[in-house]
């Protein structure tokens, strides 16, 4: 009996791949190993529906067409269950398939389907919400917020609003209680970390281990125009975590208090109020990886 699969596809992801699908999937998915039907989503939200169903009618596999933010509303869908979910990166950032290396060549991807290897790998509660690779409060968040309403979408994008708004950014307030310490801080960011990366090989956690139960918290210290080079370096080449800027801290759970109320996860923004609570929900999502 063959498997059962199915790719759902966010139509205005990233910079415009996800338009291939139909084409390289008829071309080099495995047709004597799967039956597939492809999906289109309409709204927000509307891929964990999908993805519920599909794992409540018993499919192998569900593909995340699309960037972060719709490998978060997947995985949603299929945390707990059987059903594992493999990913086609079409988004501007692709942090978790980075993470998991899993190709951005969307044909070696489907590839990486065909040999359905698998693993599990850790999710993270985040008040109400879930999210997969990374969320995060302060510098990021308020980019997320920005970055959505921007209208152009890719990593040069992305660029132009760091540079545009660091300047005018400052450090906020905030409190993390774990394991019953406090730890008061005054930080640009901080990152909640289950994959390493935010994406475009941008490595906030670079020691981040998305299967050993914690999340690794990275708190970055305020960045202005005299160190933002530097860090921008070690960022990109795995380094951040020897920058005297950043701290980590490995935890299972951790509680947040912030003068701010909003945040993103997985690249999305959200609003989350003045009180987060955050806890990893270990080896919870079974996903396809090389």
């Amino acid at each position: 009996m063959k498997k059962k699969i199915c790719f759902i596809v966010n139509p205005i992801s990233g910079v415009g791949k996800q338009k291939l699908v139909e084409e390289l999937t008829s071309k080099h998915l495995d047709l004597s190993i799967f039956d597939y039907k492809i999906i289109y989503t309409n709204a927000p939200k509307h891929a964990t529906q999908i993805a519920k169903q599909a794992a409540i009618d018993n499919y192998n596999i569900v593909v995340a067409v699309g960037g972060d933010g719709s490998v978060n509303e997947v995985a949603k869908g299929l945390i707990g269950t059987e059903t594992a979910m493999a990913l086609l990166p079409t988004g501007s950032g692709n942090g978790l398939a980075r993470h998991l290396y899993i190709p951005l060549d969307l044909v070696k991807a489907i590839d990486v389907i065909n040999k359905g290897n698998k693993t599990t790998i850790d999710t993270i509660n985040f008040n109400d919400e879930t999210f997969v690779n990374i969320a995060g409060i302060g510098f990021d968040a308020h980019i997320g917020w920005e970055f959505a309403k921007y209208g152009k979408r890719g990593f040069s994008s992305y660029i132009k609003l760091v540079l545009r708004e660091l300047s005018s950014y400052k450090a906020e307030n905030y409190d993390l209680i774990i394991d019953e310490d406090t730890y008061p801080l005054n930080s640009f960011l901080i990152s909640f970390a289950n994959g390493s990366q935010w994406g475009n090989n941008a490595y906030i956690a670079p020691s981040a281990d998305i299967t050993d139960g914690l999340m690794d918290i990275a708190i970055l210290d305020t960045i202005n125009w005299f160190n933002a080079i530097p860090i921008g370096y070690k960022l990109f080449n795995k380094k951040l975590h020897c920058s005297k800027y950043l701290q980590i801290i490995k935890a299972k759970e951790v509680l947040v208090k912030q003068t701010g109320t909003i945040a993103h996860i997985d690249g999305e923004p959200i609003e989350v109020g003045n009180t987060i609570l955050i806890k990893v929900n270990p080896l919870s999502l079974k996903v396809v990886i090389p």
